[in-house]
């Protein structure tokens, strides 16, 4: 795969997603870096989005529930490079009818190269990059140059 570079805003867009048993966790984890998450876009999955927006006051763009295929919208958000974090907080102790689903999240994720944080203390190292707050830029797969080498 060849790559290229990215841009990366200052202002990230972040999406934040928690299984049901890590809701309330990712809840008070976000009121605790409400501050910082003022200055950014957020995005979430059904139901984790309406708690979030209600708790934080704050404006939060909802998918449908991950199970029902919001996973795979973040997913798709992440492909177009309008996704720049992903925070999802799972529960590696319940089963996941829907594991495929967060199987490829995570997958697209790692392939274009987004940080990812599963549960608070990795949440809490990104949220302390200075990068959090500035612009950047990141390797992303170079997908035109990809379909050039597809049809030589």
């Amino acid at each position: 795969m060849i790559y290229k570079e990215h841009n990366v805003s200052s202002r990230k867009s972040i999406a934040l997603v928690a299984h049901d048993n890590k809701k309330g966790e990712l809840v008070k984890w976000s009121l605790r870096h409400q501050e910082k998450l003022q200055g950014h876009e957020l995005y979430a999955t059904g139901t984790t989005g309406r708690i979030l927006e209600k708790e934080l006051s704050m404006p939060v763009t909802k998918f449908i529930s991950g199970p029902l295929g919001g996973d795979q919208q973040i997913g798709a958000l992440i492909s177009e490079c309008k996704l720049d974090l992903l925070v999802f907080f799972w529960d590696p102790f319940e089963p996941m009818p829907h594991d495929p689903d967060v199987k490829a999240l995570l997958r697209i994720a790692a392939v274009w190269n987004i940080p990812v944080a599963c549960n608070q203390s990795s949440a809490d190292y990104i949220f302390s990059s200075d990068l959090l707050g500035l612009s950047h830029n990141r390797q992303v797969p170079d997908y035109d140059s990809y379909l050039q080498q597809r049809t030589l």
